[in-house]
């Protein structure tokens, strides 16, 4: 169980601080106050306030939810499900292990198959071989005009990949609303993702500035590498749900980590055709968060 102790002038900055160390909501947390301070008299004599804070059982599983969404999480996800398919496929393999042994009699057979297995052999691995040159090609960078919006943001973030020592490719095009959306390739240890996608987004909002620099209209950019978007928004819609059965389960409002608006949004829309919770949004950037509460009846 996590704990800590934090003093300050004041109860409200004493609990800030504790809050911030634990990264935990103080809707989280339990607090117990471990001396009361005093302002004293002119500042002469005064002592701070000190409390501990201590994450709630409950919270302390959920703590990190938001980690799910981290890449290698996201593909190990479907690994374990094809194990928990592969048990069963056991007993089928002890069965298919008996009909082999009873086949070992028309050995002629045998023979025969590999003569008209071996030229089937040769253009299978041709094909094989055709394969990782069409998967290379389709990430190989396509480059654009320089004067339009999808051309300034890939050449912007080749040259600023190329100073951060990551190799990718960059692959820039125009939807049919006229925004910028931009795939990159390549980044295998998710090096331009960061924790929670904070670095990506950086990158998406530096080169926005740079495609919009001196334009007189707004064009919107949406960077996005190894189709981390999809994956996060996924996660995120799972966690929604997880939290709001949470809400249902033990009756009290659940208070979500501090998420910027296209997050927030995502939450809302995940439990928008809930019928038994509703959400809504508290606090100041960048410390606004998502709320589930029970819907009265």
């Amino acid at each position: 169980m996590r704990s800590v102790e934090s003093s300050a002038k004041t109860m409200e900055e004493a609990i800030s601080l504790g809050l911030e160390k634990l990264e935990a909501s103080i809707a989280d947390v339990t607090i117990d106050i471990v001396e009361e301070g005093t302002k004293g008299f002119l500042g002469i004599g005064s002592k701070p306030f000190v409390v501990r804070l201590t994450v709630r059982e409950e919270e302390e599983e959920s703590a990190d939810l938001l980690d799910e969404v981290n890449l290698e999480d996201a593909m190990k996800a479907p690994e374990k499900s094809d194990k928990a398919e592969k048990k069963p496929s056991r007993k089928q393999k002890a069965k298919a292990e008996k009909p082999e042994a009873d086949e070992k009699q028309p050995k002629p057979a045998k023979e025969n198959k590999p003569k008209a297995e071996k030229p089937a052999k040769q253009p299978k691995a041709e094909e094989a071989k055709e394969e990782p040159a069409a998967e290379d090609n389709a990430s190989e960078t396509v480059m654009c005009d320089p004067d339009t919006p999808e051309g300034k943001a890939q050449e912007f973030l080749l040259g600023l990949t190329e100073r951060m020592g990551v190799s990718v490719s960059v692959n820039a095009r125009r939807d049919e609303e006229g925004n910028v959306r931009v795939d990159m390739f390549g980044d295998t240890l998710g090096i331009l993702i960061g924790r929670r996608g904070e670095t990506l987004d950086a990158l998406q909002y530096l080169t926005s500035l740079y495609v919009n620099r001196g334009q007189e209209g707004y064009t919107r950019v949406t960077l996005d590498t190894e189709n981390y978007r999809a994956k996060r928004e996924e996660a995120l819609r799972r966690l929604a749900n997880r939290m709001a059965n949470r809400a249902i389960k033990t009756g009290r409002k659940v208070v979500m980590e501090p998420m910027n608006p296209y997050e927030r949004r995502i939450l809302h829309s995940a439990l928008q055709q809930n019928d038994a919770v509703t959400t809504h949004s508290e606090g100041e950037e960048p410390n606004r968060h998502v709320v589930i509460t029970l819907k009265q009846q």
